[in-house]
């Protein structure tokens, strides 16, 4: 009879933790807390580079951090970015095709000092790694890892099929681009059909299935892991830019690719953040 009713006791305690994990899980996977500009996403399991991976939900940012978000940082934190302490960052000039590091190029004139200032609903760009993750720490959230930023792209993985964000295989929809990409014959002849000829205001070409803007084309983002095709010697960025021709970069599918030295400031990177959910 005493063993009885242990084992009755064991069952219990199983079945109430069994429930007690799945209702945190659903509480995760259901949030009506979700923080301002940010979306759930919910847990999963995600196929990348071959391998399944388990995912936490988490919360993304909306769109990416634009400069005038960014402008409120440097305001109120005195932050001087890499861009600034170098005195230069990386411009591409579309008229000769080329990279260069400009003087003054920095997130308020990223083409530098001799063009307008960035739009405050701009994305921001010229903004390293460690400009990222310390905005990042400032508002309470991190960079999201590679996987988070493809998994997330994905739709939280039912995406299975797509080729983008937004759930088809074509960049148009009824001749209407639907992201911010380069259209002509990079790096000699850039149309502008889709409207914009360097980084357009968030949100410009809709939401992703999730409610996610801008995750394919505009700018690329910088993820928190480390590159490991570079031995770990640069940081992992996705979501391609306004600079992808898909005949020389095609980066701005859902698991496109590219990566740069976390000190690097370039005109067409810039970073989304995102947030452990019970934080």
């Amino acid at each position: 009879m005493k063993a009885l009713k242990i084992i009755l006791v064991i069952v219990v305690l199983s079945a109430t933790i069994w429930m007690g994990m799945n209702i945190l899980k659903n509480t995760q996977d259901t949030d009506n807390n979700v923080p301002s500009e940010m979306v759930l996403i919910p847990s999963g399991t995600y196929r990348m580079y071959g391998d399944s991976n388990p995912v936490k939900a988490f919360y993304m940012d909306v769109h990416p951090v634009t400069v005038g978000e960014f402008r409120r940082f440097i305001i109120e934190t005195g932050y001087k970015t890499s861009a600034d302490e170098f005195g230069d960052a990386g411009v591409f000039n579309q008229s000769n095709g080329q990279w260069s590091l400009k003087d003054g190029a920095n997130w308020e004139y990223p083409q530098g000092k001799d063009y307008p200032k960035a739009q405050d609903d701009h994305p921001v760009t010229q903004v390293s790694w460690y400009d990222a993750v310390a905005y990042c720490k400032w508002v309470g959230k991190r960079l999201p890892t590679e996987l988070e930023w493809e998994y997330a792209a994905s739709n939280a993985g039912t995406l299975v099929d797509a080729k983008y964000p937004w759930g088809t295989n074509s960049i148009t929809e009824n001749g209407t681009y639907l992201g911010n990409v380069w259209q002509g014959a990079f790096p000699v002849y850039n149309s502008v059909e889709d409207g914009y000829r360097t980084t357009s205001p968030v949100g410009a070409f809709g939401k992703s299935p999730l409610g996610l803007e801008d995750m394919a084309g505009n700018v690329w983002e910088w993820c928190s892991d480390w590159n490991k095709k570079t031995m770990d010697k640069q940081k992992n960025q996705r979501g391609g830019s306004f600079l992808c021709d898909t005949k020389v970069c095609h980066g701005y599918t859902i698991d496109g690719t590219s990566s740069s030295t976390p000190d690097t400031s370039l005109m067409n990177v810039g970073f989304r953040c995102v947030k452990d959910v019970g934080d």
